[in-house]
């Protein structure tokens, strides 16, 4: 194993906040001693198929640990899915089927390990024992904390202050968080910060069952590449690592200068001597930043489909934007020979979700048709076969008549 100081300096960088370092520094050390690894935990609650940059944060700190030979166990939350997370949320989530549940958590099994090693990570699902639990088991649980320091939580507060409903399930939902620290008799649990509440409350339930605390391990939240919101998939603004190479190079070269660093940082593997010469180029009016994105997107691309692939991703990129050209594989779209509304066919072709999506993309002059904008969300096009249709800068599909 590495040194006490080695490991915790490895493990501090990029963190947001560590409750608390001398406790961690202390683990590593009886760690090191007794020559156990430590058991580090990341809760995930199913509630989304895809895995973004945002939550790669934490998989790439949990792949740090596994480096360091301590043990990583995925608590995929099947039951606390149900209940829906209320961190963050303005409102009561809509709960999931057990049908839905169990299909995200294959998906999310399938991306993660793009950034795990498989052969190290301890996957377990919280229904084991959630879904076992009587209800007198339920209530001696709920007795271990008060409704006072349930609901002085953020989130809580601020509904319950605007008048706005707080279920009893989203109460019990961080004691069953909690409980699974318990269950595992977590080391140290990672989160995004919006998670301090309820790994804090991961601390205070092992007290209560006689464990050493859990150290809280916080990360910062990724920003999206709109340069403002936290990474979301339904806000858009995300990069999913399951995306194709080609659409991680393009909204990698998409995001505001000040999003560079952090993403270097937070989303990639580089050594700190290269994130120490990033930050000095940054403050260099000399340098070009698009050189440091398209850095950053190589490094992006290559650590989730290899070097060959960012090669390529770089140069179909630098046809379509540098050489303003239309890529030659762009995928086909077939429809009908003749007049359809510009709405349905973004809609029908999947270049938007919705229609309001399509409206919105259209009045914000993000499609075009042969290199000519569409302007008028309420026009019809005649559709002959062979135009392009360009949705944003890097979305293009040939259509295609069906007559």
């Amino acid at each position: 194993m590495f040194s006490i100081d080695k490991q915790v300096d490895m493990i501090r960088r990029g963190a947001a906040e560590i409750i608390s370092e001398e406790e961690l520094a202390a683990k590593v050390e009886r760690s090191i001693k007794d020559h156990r690894p430590l058991r580090i935990k990341l809760g995930m609650d199913p509630t989304a198929p895809d895995i973004h940059l945002g939550i790669s944060v934490v998989l790439r700190k949990l792949r740090q640990f596994q480096d360091l030979g301590h043990e990583v166990y995925i608590i995929i939350g099947d039951f606390t899915a149900m209940i829906g997370d209320p961190s963050g949320v303005s409102k009561t989530r809509r709960q999931l089927s057990s049908e839905e549940v169990k299909l995200n958590a294959r998906t999310y099994q399938e991306q993660y390990s793009k950034i795990l090693d498989p052969e190290k990570t301890h996957v377990v699902f919280n229904s084991e024992w959630l879904g076992r639990m009587t209800f007198e088991d339920v209530i001696l649980l709920a007795a271990k904390a008060t409704l006072a320091r349930v609901i002085e939580r953020d989130d809580f507060a601020k509904r319950l202050s605007q008048g706005k409903p707080v279920g009893v399930h989203e109460v019990l939902y961080p004691l069953c968080q909690a409980y699974d620290s318990v269950k595992l008799e977590a080391d140290v649990e990672l989160g995004g910060t919006d998670q301090k509440f309820n790994i804090l409350m991961g601390r205070d339930l092992q007290r209560e069952y006689g464990q050493e605390p859990q150290v809280a391990l916080l990360m910062p939240l990724l920003v999206g590449t709109d340069g403002t919101e936290k990474m979301s998939k339904s806000l858009g603004n995300y990069i999913g690592v399951d995306e194709p190479p080609e659409e991680i190079y393009g909204k990698t070269m998409s995001i505001p200068d000040q999003l560079i660093y952090p993403y270097f940082e937070l989303a990639t593997d580089v050594p700190s001597s290269e994130l120490k010469e990033i930050k000095r180029m940054l403050a260099d009016p000399s340098v070009n930043p698009m050189d440091l994105k398209r850095r950053l997107a190589r490094r992006l691309v290559s650590m989730y489909y290899g070097v060959t692939a960012a090669d390529t991703a770089e140069r179909k990129f630098d046809a379509v934007f540098r050489e303003r050209e239309v890529p030659e594989d762009i995928p086909e779209y077939q429809t009908d020979k003749g007049s359809i509304w510009i709405v349905r066919l973004l809609t029908s072709s999947g270049l938007a979700t919705s229609s309001s999506e399509a409206r919105r993309l259209i009045q914000q002059g993000g499609v075009s048709i042969d290199g000519v904008r569409v302007s008028d969300p309420e026009i019809h096009i005649n559709i002959k076969g062979g135009e392009v249709l360009k949705v944003g800068k890097r979305r293009f599909l040939r259509l295609k008549s069906s007559a």
